[in-house]
């Protein structure tokens, strides 16, 4: 029987460049060990001492998803660590070749994730992660072992990625987890395919095929053995994408993209959302409006026959105005109306119900702007209520007769909700999806720039659900009915616009084509004229509109603000509080 020092090896549970993990019978004790190991000896003692240290400082981390060494040992210049594998296989055990459900492969790669994202927030890294050094329980919990044994300079294979870069260092530690990321990324492939990534089972090896250091390309294919799921298709390829820059940079985020799927997949009222639902409950669900003491203070002197003023300042005002429509449809408010009379749509009709007071009580109960928000975030925000803003007056313009002109703006003001309260509540998340989204220069002149992520996507990849579908489930929460739910949904922008059937049909066209108007001028000056000729033909068919109309639609949101469009489609007469008809789904007047 072969040995190594005092251990009888038994199996060879896996290798790599890095590293090599071994079953071995420990003589003193008769029990079975799993033995990590370097693949070649030391041959400088400075490298030596400085394997020791790191692994040493590693073994001291305390962590559920961390297997703990009970041994670290030299034996002829050969460093080792033992661990104690008892009721454990590795993940390449449990993988075969038909791969893992989607919701398996989640839940085991997010327990190794957890584990990392510790390790690295104390300075540790992995250098050499591998579905065999991930080790499993009969219960499905994971434990990674092999912390620091692979690092860089203990005599394996060196990392042409750090070439260059002190051991050490800050940056150093960076690279090294975003590599333990990128791993991470290929053993999900592995996972949800059965198969190794390049068909190359060595994640190591796989990375340096990878761009930059290689040219070879690593995407979920379509066929696999268990169905995967759209979201986490577009998860897994973020992780392996051809540009750095898309790719996930630390454990942790990717951590939280998985785990926003996999809540959403088992309970739709879970994940991102619940999570949103939280927040809301202490921040708010937007703050007020910058001007938010003056509109308070106005709203507390106004008298109760002066709604025009009193809705002209709520309609500009994106958080009051969804405040108002988030209480007028809630179960106790609706509970109290008359049977069948329809979600309320106008800002006219919920002051209507509601009353001065409530309204009142409302706005001075918003927090005020910029809530948590950084100074960047906050004009980001600021930034983005002025585009919802400009679309509801677009679309004011391009609404066909007898389509009542606020029901139009709110529609089409809800169709950004989602946008917006991820911006609020998750600003550091609506980052990475803007980044994700920004087109890359072109690496050499008169190549084509490299196109950014479309949205879904990016939000997939940063939340595990798409923004849509958090704007849609936190208004189906206010008590919106599943026709004003399919309106608020703006039409996905690679599918073609078919002919209208409904007034529903219409609604979420005029407002979809208005806020992809205002979202194609938000573009540089040089793409903005082809991209709004675009929106043109694109909707041109369905909503029955030539150049010139949008054109006069585009004047208008630029010169007018709500209160004035809404005043002159309603002859000066635009809200009355005696005004009690029912808003429908259609908002037809």
């Amino acid at each position: 029987m072969r040995s190594f020092a005092r251990f009888a090896l038994l199996r060879l549970l896996g290798k790599s460049e890095r590293t090599m993990a071994w079953l071995v019978n420990d003589p003193r004790n008769g029990a079975d060990l799993m033995l990590v190991l370097p693949r070649a000896q030391h041959q400088d003692p400075a490298a030596a001492a400085h394997w020791a240290q790191a692994v040493k400082k590693a073994a001291r981390l305390q962590h559920p998803n961390l297997l703990q060494a009970v041994e670290i040992g030299l034996h002829d210049n050969w460093p080792y660590v033992a661990y104690d594998p008892t009721g454990l296989a590795t993940l390449s055990e449990r993988i075969g070749a038909s791969g893992m459900s989607a919701v398996d492969s989640v839940s085991l790669l997010g327990q190794a994730l957890e584990g990392l994202a510790y390790a690295h927030d104390a300075g540790a890294a992995h250098h050499d992660l591998q579905p065999y050094l991930m080790m499993v329980s009969d219960q499905g919990h994971v434990q990674v072992a092999g912390l620091e044994v692979g690092l860089a300079g203990s005599g394996a294979s060196p990392d042409d990625r750090g070439a260059g870069v002190e051991p050490g260092t800050l940056r150093a530690q960076r690279d090294a987890g975003q590599r333990d990321v990128l791993a991470a990324g290929l053993i999900l492939h592995r996972a949800l395919t059965g198969q190794p990534a390049l068909d190359e089972p060595d994640t190591g090896r796989a990375m340096h095929r990878l761009p930059p250091l290689g040219h070879d390309l690593v995407r979920l294919p379509w066929t696999t053995p268990r169905p995967v799921p759209d979201v986490l298709r577009a998860i897994a390829n973020r992780a392996t994408d051809r540009q750095e820059r898309q790719r996930y940079h630390n454990a942790r985020t990717l951590w939280r993209a998985l785990q926003g799927w996999l809540s959403s997949d088992e309970n739709t009222e879970a994940g991102p959302l619940a999570l949103l639902v939280d927040r809301i409950g202490t921040a708010g669900m937007l703050p007020g409006s910058p001007r938010g003491p003056e509109r308070a203070a106005r709203l507390a002197l106004m008298d109760r026959q002066r709604t025009n003023e009193l809705a002209a300042v709520v309609i500009e005002d994106l958080a009051l105005s969804f405040e108002l429509l988030r209480l007028v449809n809630s179960a106790q408010v609706r509970g109290a109306q008359v049977a069948g009379s329809g979600p309320v749509l106008t800002v006219r009709r919920a002051i209507a119900m509601l009353g001065l007071d409530n309204v009142r009580r409302s706005a001075l109960g918003l927090r005020t702007w910029p809530g948590p928000l950084s100074e960047p975030a906050a004009a980001e925000l600021s930034r983005l209520m002025s585009r919802a803003r400009r679309a509801a007056r677009v679309a004011m313009g391009l609404r066909p007769a007898g389509y009542d002109a606020e029901a139009v703006a709110i529609i089409t003001m809800l169709q950004n909700l989602g946008r917006l309260v991820v911006h609020y509540h998750f600003p550091d998340e609506a980052l990475q999806i803007r980044r994700l989204m920004t087109p890359m220069p072109a690496d050499r002149p008169g190549e084509a720039e490299q196109p950014g992520m479309q949205e879904e996507a990016a939000a997939f990849s940063v939340l595990g659900v798409d923004i849509e579908s958090i704007g849609h489930a936190l208004a189906r929460r206010w008590g919106l009915d599943d026709g004003v739910l399919h309106v608020i949904r703006r039409l996905p922008p690679t599918a073609p616009v078919r002919a209208p059937e409904n007034d529903n049909d219409i609604l979420r066209a005029v407002a979809s084509c208005s806020n992809e108007i205002v979202d194609a001028q938000a573009l540089p000056a040089t793409h903005q004229s082809q991209a709004l000729h675009r929106v043109g033909q694109r909707y041109a068919r369905a909503l029955h509109l030539a150049p010139k109309d949008l054109q006069a639609a585009i004047q208008a949101a630029a010169t007018s603000t709500l209160a004035d469009l809404l005043r002159d489609a309603d002859g000066n007469a635009m809200y009355s509080v005696a005004d009690h008809e029912s808003d429908t789904s259609a908002a037809r007047s």
